[in-house]
């Protein structure tokens, strides 16, 4: 994995020639974990980012790969 994420390219609800867009549905408890973590707007980032890292590391299960994700990204966040 990359040392560090980098999502100052991103943009909001912009779909790219390599992206699409695809609704999903995640719990209330689990957007508001993130909403109170992350800008909202980062959200989208960080799902791709984290699946894309649990793509290149299948052994590790999902939920570990998104809980190191998530850890990487609070500590940048200070």
């Amino acid at each position: 994995m990359r040392d560090e994420m980098e999502f100052s390219n991103e943009q909001r609800g912009i779909a790219t020639a390599s992206s699409s867009a695809t609704t999903i549905v995640l719990d209330d408890d689990v957007r508001g974990w993130f909403g109170e973590r992350i800008d909202p707007a980062a959200l989208g980032a960080l799902v791709n980012a984290t699946l894309r890292e649990h793509i290149k590391h299948s052994a590790e299960p999902l939920e570990r790969t998104l809980r190191r994700v998530v850890r990487e990204e609070l500590r940048k966040a200070g």
